[in-house]
């Protein structure tokens, strides 16, 4: 399984985003009928409403799902890293975010320069989170100490995709 892993190296999601880790919990990502691979690319046009998100894993397991862009504004100087785009805690495992709580609502890919990354983070929870707050600011989220701060450990699953900004003509 540690193979798995390497896309998330290679593509500095471990290292900017989150730690290293062993991956335990299968999580297939999907933009309509596009599957989100680690790497590929993903048009915004494609992005516009929350992905299809499956996870696996036991109905009585609780699941955090957060998605960032550490490239925010741009990926030569990510002055907003990270910016948070979804945040869904107490999903049960076997389902999927539609069965969570949404702490903060989705917002779709919008790269304004160069090629950013979109990070979807899953952590297993230790316990029920219910209630919780939403981040002051989307900018300058640190997906770390957000799970520090809940005590979630290290993520069980994570995939990332590319996406740019697309030219004005083909986003009709």
């Amino acid at each position: 399984m540690a193979a798995s892993v390497d896309p998330l190296v290679v593509g500095r999601v471990i290292g900017d985003v989150i730690d290293m880790f062993i991956p335990s919990v299968n999580m297939s990502v999907y933009y309509g009928a596009k599957r989100v691979t680690n790497g590929c690319d993903v048009k915004p046009s494609l992005a516009v409403l929350p992905p299809q998100l499956t996870i696996s894993g036991l109905p009585h397991d609780l699941y955090t799902l957060v998605m960032t862009d550490p490239d925010a504004p741009s990926p030569s100087e990510p002055t907003m890293r990270e910016w948070v785009h979804w945040i869904v805690a107490d999903i049960p495992g076997g389902t999927n975010p539609t069965k969570g709580k949404e702490i903060l609502a989705y917002v779709s890919p919008r790269p304004p320069v160069g090629i950013h990354r979109y990070i979807l983070v899953l952590f297993r929870q230790r316990k029920a989170l219910g209630m919780m707050e939403q981040p002051q600011s989307r900018a300058n989220f640190n997906t770390r100490m957000f799970a520090a701060h809940l005590e979630l450990g290290l993520p069980v699953a994570t995939v990332y995709f590319n996406a740019q900004k697309e030219p004005a003509a083909r986003r009709r």
